[in-house]
């Protein structure tokens, strides 16, 4: 009988997408959806990006190089030196988005069968990755009462076998928004030498900090040759659509593995590096981000604002990224709330969308009463949906108790 592969029958699909025919069906039906599911932002794309498009110098538009062309990759180690991360351009591949950038660290770094640490809730894509490539996720348990913050660091060591390849994470982290300290890294980074692991650190979010400081894994000299930084441009500049990121690692072997995958791939995006080309010579680029990390501050702190009005919800401020982890002691089937949100109910022509907790997780049972919410509207339209959500959640359980009574 003809059929799909098993790894890809297991794939759950993404929790931040998966219910999008639910959001058209209720926008046909005429409703406002507030979208707090996806990190999406609003904020207009930098003029010089889109100049750089525009004005490519392009006759012919062939491939580019596999790992980029020469100036991209250049601009991007321009651009690492601000931080003082110092890189050599063949220390660095151009890639399609993060999302190629961590999938060529874990073929990197494992083999099928191999193991592979994440701090979960994490983003649901590593899974995926991992799930088609053969690689066990392990997931490293961490609690919004900790600020999803790592837990100590032997138990941690206690999750690691003989089949363990590497660390991955984000930071700050997607979807919890928790931005890990210089000790946290340090511990990890100690881990990774004694048990001889890939240290993979997942860094679209690194100028959107609010609070500490975002401590790349590059800057930890002890990790050399264990840790491979990926990149992505779609969040720091609002240019989701552009696919364009990178890989970097000053482990040798690791840039000649991910050559050979670059080459199978083919290239990435010619129009968008010259784009990005454009914003990193822009003398202005670092205010257009600054300006940019303030808003999304003003909206973290209003979001948070707003939800600690409702009633049930724990939650703790996020110190990066643009994403709020919030439980809600009142459910307990976040993705039938986020339904329900859809498709039963809506407060003045007006619903929400939101990002089941479930999904982020590798553990069974855990997230079932979280969800995930992405501060990426205007603050107005965030309070609205604040209202919106609370009056959702009213209505829910509700619905549910009154089921209950039915049932008896």
């Amino acid at each position: 009988m003809l059929s799909v592969s098993n790894r890809t029958a297991q794939l759950e699909g993404s929790p931040i997408r998966r219910l999008a025919p639910l959001a058209v069906a209720a926008k046909k039906a005429g409703k406002t959806v507030y979208h707090l599911n996806i990190g999406q932002p609003d904020i207009p794309t930098p003029r010089s990006f889109m100049d750089g498009v525009k004005d490519a110098p392009i006759d012919v538009l062939s491939y580019s190089p596999s790992r980029g062309i020469a100036e991209t990759r250049e601009a991007f180690v321009r651009y690492y030196a601000s931080f003082g991360i110092d890189l050599d351009p063949e220390e660095l591949s151009v890639t399609i988005g993060g999302s190629e950038g961590f999938t060529f660290a874990i073929q990197t770094a494992c083999n099928p069968g191999d193991e592979i640490l994440i701090p979960e809730p994490f983003y649901p894509n590593y899974k995926g990755q991992a799930l088609v490539h053969g690689v066990k996720v392990v997931p490293i348990t961490t609690r919004i009462e900790d600020g999803f913050h790592l837990p100590p660091i032997e138990g941690i060591e206690r999750l690691i076998t003989d089949r363990t390849r590497a660390i991955l994470f984000s930071n700050p982290a997607n979807p919890t928004g928790v931005a890990y300290r210089r000790e946290e890294l340090e511990g990890l980074a100690k881990l990774a030498t004694e048990h001889d692991l890939f240290v993979i650190s997942d860094e679209p979010y690194r100028e959107l900090t609010y609070d500490g400081e975002a401590v790349s894994i590059l800057s930890l000299p002890e990790l050399r040759e264990h840790a491979i930084l990926v990149d992505s441009i779609s969040k720091r500049i609002s240019a989701c659509g552009a696919r364009l990121g990178c890989i970097a690692s000053r482990n040798k072997d690791v840039i000649s593995a991910i050559d050979k995958l670059s080459q199978i791939r083919l290239s990435p995006p010619t129009f968008s590096q010259y784009g990005l080309i454009a914003f990193l010579r822009d003398p202005g680029y670092k205010e257009t981000i600054g300006r940019m990390v303030a808003k999304f501050r003003s909206r973290r702190d209003t979001l948070f604002d707003a939800l600690g009005t409702i009633p049930g919800a724990v939650l703790r401020k996020p110190e990066g990224a643009f994403y709020i982890f919030v439980k809600f002691t009142q459910i307990d089937d976040s993705e039938a709330f986020a339904r329900f949100m859809l498709t039963d109910f809506d407060m003045d022509g007006e619903t929400v969308m939101v990002a089941p907790g479930a999904g982020f997780y590798a553990t069974e049972g855990k997230g079932s009463n979280e969800v995930r919410l992405a501060y990426v509207l205007e603050e107005e339209k965030l309070i609205r949906a604040v209202s919106v959500l609370r009056a959702g959640l009213e209505a829910y359980v509700n619905r549910r108790a009154e089921a209950t009574v039915e049932i008896r």
